[in-house]
């Protein structure tokens, strides 16, 4: 399957190097406005995971400087959008409507509107519209989603997630509302979407936290569902925090045992602090042995697979997005209102 990848920054750059392992699937073209990375001068790539940019040997790869005459391409049947969030509604649509495939970095968009606009342009089309949901795939949320599903420990009781990084000086715009979209759409959007994969959709939140300008910088939030058994809530955000650059991890309470995972980055270094543990019924202190697996790898070898098939992926579901979009909204509401939003 050719791929086209539209925009080449930090993900554009993730994924072009998880495509190289993806069985079946090769990047025949790269469209991007800046020259430099058009003829391989990745260097001035960098993130806050993954490896720093490089020269790219580019070689028998079309290159684009508009996005739109990739389309025109007949030999492209994936576009890989990763381009900044304000751009994935138009540059989805029109790639939808060329008859492409379609793969679109997470956030789906920044406005619920614009989410429901590209769902309605992939229904006309025909085609699969993919949001890149990549924390189903890494190998501790693929096991306690697993293990959810299962019910090997019985129902999910209730669970805290965490996500929470550095003031990240090295994103322009992060605060803006109209280009990134802070903390909750850029950086929680990720629990957000697990949480609405594992539970359901909430019918309310409640969130407390502080505002930078007209963004949400950090958050504590109370997700509330039918089943009032149902006790979850999740933390995110900014802090001032510069020498953990980044941190996630989770308790999830079953009916018979507590999965916990906590990793950082400390001092530039990756920290297991807990590893992937599971607290069993008769106080077992189980360490499943986790399948070493590319997560980014895991998603677009996922993503091929539903174009090939022509078939949805549950994983990359542009519904789901769209529900994890809209608890993000809520979530600001709630926290610029002080008051219970209903989802």
């Amino acid at each position: 399957m050719n791929v086209g990848i539209v925009g080449i920054g930090f993900m554009g750059m993730i994924h072009y190097l998880a495509y190289q392992k993806v069985r079946g699937a090769r990047v025949a073209a790269i469209a991007t406005r800046n020259r430099k990375r058009l003829a391989g001068d990745w260097r001035g790539i960098k993130g806050n995971f993954g490896p720093p940019g490089t020269q790219m040997d580019l070689s028998g790869i079309t290159p684009y400087e508009r996005w739109e005459a990739m389309l025109d391409d007949p030999s492209i049947e994936l576009v890989d959008v990763c381009l900044p969030p304000q751009m994935h509604p138009a540059v989805a649509i029109a790639a939808l409507e060329a008859g492409k495939h379609v793969l679109v970095e997470k956030p789906m968009a920044l406005a619920v509107r614009d989410a429901r606009r590209m769902m309605a342009a992939a229904r006309a089309s025909g085609r699969q519209l993919m949001i890149a949901h990549v924390l189903p795939f890494f190998a501790e949320y693929a096991y306690a989603y697993k293990i959810i599903r299962s019910g090997k420990y019985g129902r999910m009781l209730g669970g805290h997630f965490k996500r929470i990084i550095a003031d990240p000086s090295w994103i322009k715009d992060f605060f803006d509302p109209n280009t990134v979209g802070g903390p909750v759409v850029d950086l929680h959007i990720h629990d957000a979407h697990f949480i609405r994969l594992a539970c359901g959709m909430p019918r309310a939140v409640f969130s407390t936290g502080r505002l930078r300008g007209e963004m949400v910088e950090f958050f504590e939030s109370q997700f509330l569902f039918d089943d009032q058994q149902l006790a979850v809530t999740a933390s995110g955000g900014v802090i001032a925090q510069q020498g953990r650059s980044f941190t996630h991890g989770f308790e999830i309470y079953l009916e018979r045992a507590t999965l916990v995972y906590d990793f950082a980055v400390i001092g530039d270094q990756p920290t297991l602090n807990i590893p992937l543990t599971v607290l069993g019924p008769k106080a077992q202190v189980l360490r499943p042995k986790l399948p070493e697996v590319d997560a980014f790898v895991a998603e677009l070898t996922e993503a091929v697979g539903s174009a090939r098939r022509n078939e949805p992926s549950s994983l990359l579901s542009a519904e789901i997005a769209l529900d994890a979009l809209q608890l993000c909204d809520r979530q600001t509401q709630s926290v610029r209102t002080g008051k219970l939003v209903r989802v």
